[in-house]
């Protein structure tokens, strides 16, 4: 189902989780339906900790990202695409840290999720 959903996109997840459990080992998926408004998120989890949350559309996906104070600075000292260091500079803070969602429609987003997950696995 998750295929037919994502379409065309569905490739970039499979090569998301693929690079990812090549660099970190085994991940963990916590399907969650949250209602008809925001549908069903997967949480995936480094042993207990959360990286991102997935959340299926059509043709294609969303991941969310929170990061604490040290991670920002981090994501700032990176080779990621300036907007979206501004982007998550400028994210309201809460107590869990300040939230970057990124689109993934084509190939180029998938560095920027690997990017982003070292980052997060780092700090």
């Amino acid at each position: 189902m998750l295929s037919e959903a994502l379409g065309r996109s569905y490739k970039h997840w499979e090569s998301i989780k693929q690079t990812l459990g090549i660099q970190y080992g085994e991940l963990t998926e916590e399907w969650k339906y949250y209602g008809s408004s925001s549908g069903w998120t997967l949480k995936l989890l480094l042993k207990k900790r959360n990286l991102f949350f997935f959340a299926p559309c059509k043709k294609y996906f969303r991941i969310a990202f929170v990061f604490g104070d040290k991670a920002v600075k981090a994501a700032e000292g990176s080779d990621l695409p300036p907007g979206m260091i501004q982007e998550l500079k400028n994210a309201k803070r809460y107590a869990e840290g300040r939230g970057l969602r990124i689109e993934v429609k084509k190939q180029s987003d998938i560095k920027n999720i690997i990017t982003l997950v070292g980052i997060k696995v780092g700090n």
